[in-house]
């Protein structure tokens, strides 16, 4: 129903920026909760920042005050703005998407993005 397409990552050195792009297209009803989570070599997927419809942000410890998650509702599109960037972000970045199936569903379903590299030179 839904497809995410991730765009922006990339290789950085330690200290610069990126930005990440995520556009939903498909069947899509309404949006809840939009996020970016990572995965590095050897570890599980973590979440790296969350924005719910209402605005309001989550973010990890490791990444707050660096990090800053941004929404385009009219464009179905959420960022992942990364500046200050660590060797330890060196990671691939996932969207994700939660909506609902159609007007009637209760539960959202969370779809997934391909995933897009970042490596953090140092």
């Amino acid at each position: 129903q839904v497809q995410l397409v991730e765009s922006g990552g990339g290789l950085v050195q330690a200290g610069g920026s990126l930005r990440l792009s995520c556009a939903a297209s498909g069947n899509i009803f309404k949006i809840n909760a939009m996020g970016w989570y990572r995965q590095a070599p050897g570890k599980q997927r973590e979440l790296v920042a969350t924005i719910p419809s209402g605005g309001s942000t989550n973010y990890a410890d490791s990444v707050k005050g660096r990090f800053t998650i941004a929404r385009d509702n009219a464009k179905n599109t959420v960022y992942l703005q990364m500046n200050s960037l660590k060797p330890e972000d060196t990671a691939v970045y996932y969207c994700n998407v939660n909506a609902p199936a159609g007007p009637g569903s209760i539960w959202g379903i969370n779809y997934w993005g391909k995933g897009t590299l970042v490596t953090v030179s140092s």
